[in-house]
């Protein structure tokens, strides 16, 4: 059963921190096991947009989160350089991956399948396995060879879910608006959550 497994997630250099770093809570707190690695620009723009200076030889999953993690799910870290951890290979299972957020380098990479690192591999292997991938770029204005990088990677399987906040849910803050984005972000990934007021709710 698919949702009985591991889950991929990649944080780069896009800006757009507080979207991963909540996905990830979020996951954890359902109870699923993930599968995480972070590039050096995503640990740049984490010390940048958090303040929190995470350190990709000697992980800490609490300095990540700001706090102590939830009780429930399990989160394995691998260094962006290992491509012989399982998420690099195919035959280890997965439900789905996340890119969040997606840089603009990342997108082209894993687009043209010329990844140099354990994050592009692993999109690369979903790709291929036909599972899900989920990109998530927060950039704005968007160049021409962008657009047709997310042409490409959708044409490709994935899904591009660009962190672009709704306001419909009645937001009262900035927390309100990321919670929008990993909001549709599980559901793309299949796991439930109340994280906003859905479309109608009230009518």
């Amino acid at each position: 059963m698919t949702s009985a497994l591991p889950l991929v997630v990649g944080i780069t250099g896009a800006s757009g921190a507080p979207y991963a770093i909540r996905l990830v809570e979020v996951l954890l707190a359902a109870g699923r096991e993930i599968h995480l690695a972070i590039s050096p620009s995503g640990q740049a723009v984490i010390e940048q947009e958090l303040g929190r200076r995470i350190d990709l030889d000697a992980f800490r999953l609490d300095t990540l989160l700001g706090k102590a993690p939830p009780a429930s799910g399990t989160l394995h870290y691998h260094h962006y350089k290992n491509l012989m951890a399982p998420i690099a290979s195919g035959s280890f299972l997965t439900a789905a991956m996340v890119i969040c957020p997606c840089s603009g380098s990342t997108l082209g990479a894993v687009a043209h399948a010329i990844g140099e690192n354990l994050i592009h591999r692993a999109a690369e292997v979903h790709l291929k396995e036909r599972r899900k991938l989920v990109v998530v770029p927060r950039e704005t204005p968007l160049s021409l060879p962008q657009l047709k990088n997310m042409q490409a990677i959708h044409e490709a399987g994935a899904v591009v879910l660009p962190a672009s906040p709704g306001f419909y849910h009645g937001a009262e803050s900035v927390a309100d608006l990321v919670d929008f984005v990993v909001a549709r972000i599980c559901d793309q990934l299949g796991v439930a959550n109340s994280l906003m007021t859905r479309w109608g709710a009230h009518a």
